[in-house]
């Protein structure tokens, strides 16, 4: 299987199992077998793919577009989704709270990071940790470039 193929089965995995199996199922009216193909990595199924309608159902019942964000990642893009709406006109905080919210998210990624590589090892779980990490704080570098583009404005 291909990176990129292995990629998009992992983030389809991901999509899945954030809904629930079930959900999922009855979302897409697709089995748990054929939803499991979907990200097998197994080589009989790997050129099986989550049809794009099913990935449209299940990202809107998601808490995160997994499928959507892989896509744009694998093209050099970013997505920034954040159901809590933070750069809306009710946030006052600025510039400011996004430079102090920027150093606190990464010292938080430095302290995940230290701890992975007490081992010299950084296993799965902690690269998921680093890896969400890394998300929250580009997050905050979006909403900083938001708010810097409204100043200017």
């Amino acid at each position: 299987m291909t990176p990129v193929g292995s990629y998009l089965k992992k983030h389809t995995e991901a999509l899945v199992k954030s809904v629930g199996i079930e959900a999922a199922c009855e979302i897409t009216g697709k089995s748990k077998a054929t939803l499991g193909r979907y990200y097998s990595d197994a080589d009989e199924h790997a050129d099986r793919f989550m049809p794009i309608d099913a990935v449209a159902l299940l990202e809107q019942a998601a808490p995160y577009p997994h499928v959507t964000s892989s896509l744009a990642e694998l093209n050099g893009s970013a997505l920034s989704h954040d159901e809590t709406r933070r750069n809306s006109s009710e946030d006052s905080g600025g510039v400011n709270s996004d430079v102090i919210a920027l150093s606190q998210r990464f010292a938080l990624l430095m302290g995940e990071y230290q701890q992975s590589i007490e081992d010299g090892i950084i296993t799965v779980n902690e690269a998921k940790r680093l890896l969400r990490e890394t998300v929250a704080l580009q997050q905050v570098l979006i909403d900083m470039k938001l708010h810097l583009e409204q100043e200017t404005n």
